[in-house]
C-alpha cells in the first residue's frame, strides 16, 4: 500500500483504487475483514459505497498476509489469486478431526510412534510436484449452489471433485511429537487442511491442521502487511 499523502481528496484516493497489505487476525472470516475495511472508508469519508475485495481466503482458524483492494483496483483481485502462496503450517499427527483442523473435535485417533523424522521428510516426498487434491468438506467450494461446509455441518454425505495442485517445496522446522511444523509452498486453491489429512494418510496414521500462517503470495510477504489498527491510524493521518 502507498502510504504517500495523495493527491487527491481520500475519498477519491481510495475510490481510484489502492491495494491493502494486511494480517488477518485470527478468529476473524476472510469477509469480516472485508467489511470491516469497507466500514471504516464508508464512515470515516462519508462514501456512499466503495468495492471492497481480497485476494484469497483464510479459514477463520488461520492468521496472516491478505491482499485486499479497493476501488477500480479490483481489478487486480484475479492477478493476486493466481499467485503461488506459501504458509507455516501447524499439524498434530495420530488423530484426526471432521474438518481436518480444530473447527470440530476429535474423531480418531492413532497409533503413531513408528513415525520419525526421517519418515515424515520421506513423506514429504510423495507430495512434491503437482497432484490431485480432494477438497476438505468444510469448505466454501459450491456443490449445486450451496457451501460444501453447509452440507457438512448438517451431516450430509457429499463427494467433492478432486484437482490438481502443485507443491513447490515444503521444509520441516520443527518435530515434537505429535506436532510437527512444515513451510508449505505451493500453488493457488491448495487446501492445506487437506495436506494435513494426506500427510497423515501417508504416514499410516492420521493428522490434523492446528494452526495455519500465510506468509507469502507471489512476491508479498506478510512483513509487509499491517495490522488492522495500523490500517486506523492510517486513515486519521490522511
Amino acid at each position: 500500500m502507498n502510504l504517500n499523502e495523495p493527491q487527491v481528496s481520500p475519498a477519491d484516493y481510495w475510490q481510484v483504487g489502492q491495494v491493502i497489505l494486511l494480517n488477518k487476525p485470527l478468529g476473524w472470516t476472510s469477509f469480516d475483514l472485508v467489511k470491516k475495511i469497507r466500514y471504516s472508508l464508508i464512515h470515516k469519508y462519508r462514501i456512499k459505497k466503495i468495492k471492497v475485495g481480497h485476494a484469497g481466503t483464510l479459514d477463520p482458524l488461520a492468521s496472516g498476509l491478505m491482499i485486499l483492494c479497493t476501488g477500480k483496483a479490483t481489478k487486480k483481485l484475479e492477478e493476486f489469486q493466481g499467485h503461488d502462496k506459501e504458509y507455516l503450517a501447524n499439524i498434530r499427527l495420530g488423530s484426526t478431526t471432521p474438518s481436518f483442523d480444530l473447527e470440530t473435535q476429535v474423531d480418531h485417533k492413532y497409533e503413531l510412534d513408528h513415525i520419525d523424522k526421517a519418515k515424515i521428510l520421506s513423506a514429504f516426498e510423495q507430495f512434491l510436484g503437482e497432484q490431485m487434491q480432494e477438497p476438505p468438506l468444510f469448505s466454501a467450494k459450491k456443490l449445486k449452489g450451496v457451501r460444501a461446509y453447509d452440507h457438512a455441518r448438517k451431516g450430509e454425505k457429499i463427494i467433492l471433485k478432486s484437482r490438481p495442485v502443485v507443491f513447490h517445496k515444503l521444509e520441516l522446522t520443527r518435530w515434537q511429537s505429535p506436532d510437527l511444523q512444515v513451510r508449505v509452498s505451493c500453488s493457488k486453491g491448495t487446501y492445506i487442511r487437506a495436506f494435513a489429512r494426506d500427510l497423515g494418510k501417508a504416514l499410516d496414521s492420521g493428522g490434523h491442521l492446528i494452526g495455519l500462517i500465510r506468509t507469502r503470495i507471489g512476491d508479498i510477504h506478510l512483513e509487509e502487511a499491517m495490522e488492522l489498527e495500523d490500517f486506523n491510524k492510517v486513515l486519521d493521518q490522511m
